[in-house]
């Protein structure tokens, strides 16, 4: 943990003086949460848009309308060929339509959410808002996605990243398997690495600008896999950026000087201009004998990029690895092989019996040493600013208090329930499985496994249902079993706390409605 510890220190500084945490525009992040599986929609013909702009214009005067709009909605969905996925498409659609009125956007969805709530009432009420399946549902989750924006970048993205850094980082820090990407160190259980093999590195070099290269100590790339040279001598890597062009790396042989790698992409002057004024001054990639070239290239573009957000890297086959062995012969790379290599069927029947006992305790220890990470995400999420009180979030749960108070719902258990499905499960577990909504970064299969695990305690702590937990039950479960009782106190001090704010007029939600759709 100090070792972690330390490292994110680092990073944290690395941050502050550097460009900061790599959030998208905002204009990205909406694209992205409201049409999530989506692609863009096709360049419309210049002949065809004089007369679809036409028609546009009259539809948006029919928006305006608000008994039409109510009216489209229920027609809409009361056709049995209109998919759940096409009513998330219009409600995103009319969600970007309406942007710049949120005060009417909001009425729309409030009057909407009455129809929804009188069905949901006569029949099970505690269902409502389980999942997204309506138009008002996804406006919902739209609504708290534009109004929990600033929230997102200003308190809860810096310990949201760091969190991302540090699962990064602590998978790094053991062996990894090249092929299946399962990891000594990993929060989820079908991502770990069985096998006790401990990575052992290799010499390699460092090449600093304007001198040649020479041999140095194994170094891994920040944030990246640890990675050991290949290659019949010890290779080591320089880099030369020639007139005019970008940086060229060279793998270099004692006995013979090769062209490694070549960025032909044409980013290369913009990262040629970031690497000269990001301070780094040296520039060594560790390979393993397992890794392919794409991993080659991927990892080499990792620390070559380091500073330039994820979206404007060059892509993987952009790179090309030339490079010859001695004799004028291009070199051959074996196939990579698996860090673990299957076992014989009766280890593997014996090994399936004593695994959960063995290796519950690798998983704690990852957990152990990611835990300050996740407990100051989860206080940032679940904590009130005094200077930035979170106003449409009491003004929504007043809406729902409203509501079940009109239909003679007073059961607690029921109103928590909205109140988590309308917030903390609609809006944050979505962004803390998606942080590429948030954040210009790649998420990778492995960490993505790792959030849903961080996923599914949030989602147990804002849930008010005893934990049925034994010998059988999946560790994503398990693993947070002891927080979960002190994570749900914090849920219920939030809801508390927003319940005895101050009540908004109409008057002052607008004039905030007003202020977060510029």
């Amino acid at each position: 943990f100090a070792e972690l510890q330390t490292d994110m220190t680092d990073l944290t500084k690395e941050l502050n003086r550097s460009q900061g945490i790599p959030f998208l525009e905002y204009k990205h992040f909406v694209t992205r949460t409201f049409f999530p599986k989506h692609r863009l929609l096709p360049q419309i013909p210049e002949s065809c848009r004089p007369n679809m702009e036409e028609g546009i214009g009259l539809f948006s005067s029919l928006l305006n309308n608000r008994h039409f709009l109510i009216v489209f909605v229920h027609a809409l969905e009361q056709q049995k060929d209109f998919a759940v996925r096409d009513r998330c498409s219009l409600a995103s659609l009319l969600t970007i339509a309406l942007h710049g009125k949120l005060e009417y956007y909001t009425g729309i969805m409030k009057e909407l959410l009455v129809d929804l709530i009188d069905a949901s009432a006569a029949k099970n009420p505690k269902l409502m808002l389980r999942r997204t399946e309506s138009v008002v549902e996804k406006m919902l989750t739209n609504w708290m996605s534009i109004c929990m924006y600033s929230c997102l970048r200003e308190t809860v993205g810096e310990p949201f990243f760091l969190l991302l850094c540090a699962i990064k980082q602590q998978i790094n820090k053991g062996s990894i398997d090249a092929i299946t990407g399962k990891a000594r160190y990993t929060l989820n259980e079908e991502w770990l690495l069985r096998e006790n093999i401990e990575a052992k590195p290799r010499v390699s070099g460092r090449g600093r600008q304007g001198e040649g290269a020479g041999p140095a100590a194994g170094y891994h790339l920040p944030g990246g896999q640890g990675r050991e040279p290949t290659g019949p001598e010890p290779p080591y890597f320089s880099h030369d950026p020639p007139p005019g062009a970008g940086h060229c790396l060279a793998w270099a042989l004692a006995s013979e000087g090769r062209d490694l790698l070549t960025v032909s992409s044409p980013l290369v002057q913009n990262l040629n201009v970031s690497f000269q004024g990001c301070g780094m001054d040296s520039l060594s990639v560790r390979a393993m004998d397992t890794d392919t070239l794409t991993q080659v290239k991927e990892k080499i573009l990792e620390a070559f990029c380091k500073n330039v957000p994820y979206s404007q890297w060059p892509r993987a086959e952009d790179v090309d690895l030339g490079g010859q062995g001695p004799g004028g012969g291009r070199r051959h790379r074996a196939a990579p092989v698996r860090l673990a290599e299957p076992k014989k069927s009766h280890r593997q029947s014996h090994r399936k019996k004593v695994l959960p006992e063995i290796y519950l305790t690798r998983l704690l220890s990852t957990k152990g040493t990611l835990q300050k990470f996740l407990d100051d995400l989860f206080k940032a999420i679940l904590s009130i600013r005094e200077d930035k009180p979170p106003l449409a979030v009491k003004y929504f749960f007043d809406f729902l208090e409203e509501q079940a108070e009109k239909r003679g719902i007073s059961d607690p258990d029921t109103l928590h329930i909205w109140k988590t499905n309308s917030l903390p499960l609609r809006f944050w577990v979505n962004i803390l499985k998606n942080p590429q909504f948030v954040f210009d970064i790649d998420k990778t299969d492995h960490i993505d496994a790792c959030l849903s695990v961080i996923a599914q305690a949030f989602i147990d702590a804002c849930s008010i249902s005893d934990l049925q937990l034994g010998k059988d039950s999946p560790t994503n479960k398990l693993l947070y079993a002891k927080e979960i009782p002190e994570y749900r106190k914090i849920v219920q001090r939030y809801y508390k706390q927003i319940h005895d704010m101050t009540p908004l007029s109409e008057q002052e939600m607008n004039a905030h409605l007003a202020e977060e759709s510029r």
